[in-house]
């Protein structure tokens, strides 16, 4: 691992799965339509794996939706999604609900450690959003879940025009800390949960080897060892938690 914390100017976080909890925010609405399946149905019961399978078809047909629709604003696309996952589980489903579903990002909860790791992440580096969300959306999660963490940057689909992994997106964090914060790519890292998207991202555009936040018992983000595997991505540290990866930053530079 290659991670150095004292040679890091600014990080860039994903912040849904990273920061945000958002398996925990999706599931019980997901349930909600498999739960009209018949009882008999192994999808009907709140389950391990229930929750492991309804929350893989959602981040399939995210990525299918995103893919079809790059312009189409988030709330919009999960709606989409909530509308193709009950026509696969062959259940109906009301308009209310699928709206509910595509407003609910706000709500979707922190991990327990996330404002303090960010704040203690803070003092030691400049610190940036780069999400696949539309501005208000992101603004309900500051002003809730995340209320206390300061950015010094916000960069969002919706600003950007697309959706990660297209390249535009991570290269906006490029030329938006090199021409507003004297910051060159170098000393950018990546922190976040998704290997699949982010990390394979940071990889094939030449980034420094990100930070994996583990996440233990996450559904979605993709098979370590299949990707390293295939030398898709290369990890520049991992900690379970937010939590764990401040107190280590913390020990570095207790050090100097």
């Amino acid at each position: 691992m290659s991670f150095n914390p004292l040679k890091v100017k600014a990080l860039f976080f994903d912040i849904y799965a990273t920061l945000i909890d958002w398996e925990s925010g999706i599931y019980p609405q997901l349930l909600h339509l498999s739960q009209q399946l018949p009882p008999s149905s192994p999808l009907a019961s709140d389950t391990p794996k229930t929750r492991e399978t309804l929350l893989r078809m959602y981040a399939a047909n995210e990525k299918t939706v995103e893919l079809e629709n790059p312009k189409l604003a988030y709330p919009q696309i999960l709606e989409q999604v909530y509308a193709r996952i009950a026509s696969e589980l062959n259940v109906p489903f009301s308009t209310s609900d699928q709206i509910s579903f595509g407003q609910s990002i706000g709500t979707w909860p922190a991990f327990p450690d996330t404002v303090a790791a960010m704040q203690i992440l803070s003092k030691h580096y400049k610190l940036f959003v780069l999400s696949n969300v539309v501005n208000a959306s992101f603004a309900r999660t500051c002003a809730g879940p995340l209320d206390g963490v300061n950015w010094d940057g916000i960069y969002t689909a919706e600003q950007i025009g697309s959706y990660k992994p297209n390249s535009a997106n991570y290269n906006l964090v490029v030329t938006r800390l090199r021409e507003d914060f004297g910051i060159e790519k170098g000393g950018i890292v990546q922190v976040a949960q998704s290997l699949d998207l982010d990390h394979v991202s940071g990889k094939r555009l030449g980034f420094e080897p990100g930070v994996w936040i583990k996440r233990g018992g996450a559904a979605m983000g993709g098979n370590r060892e299949e990707l390293e595997g295939k030398g898709m991505i290369e990890l520049g540290a991992i900690y379970g938690t937010l939590g764990e990866m401040a107190v280590a930053v913390e020990e570095a530079f207790s050090k100097t």
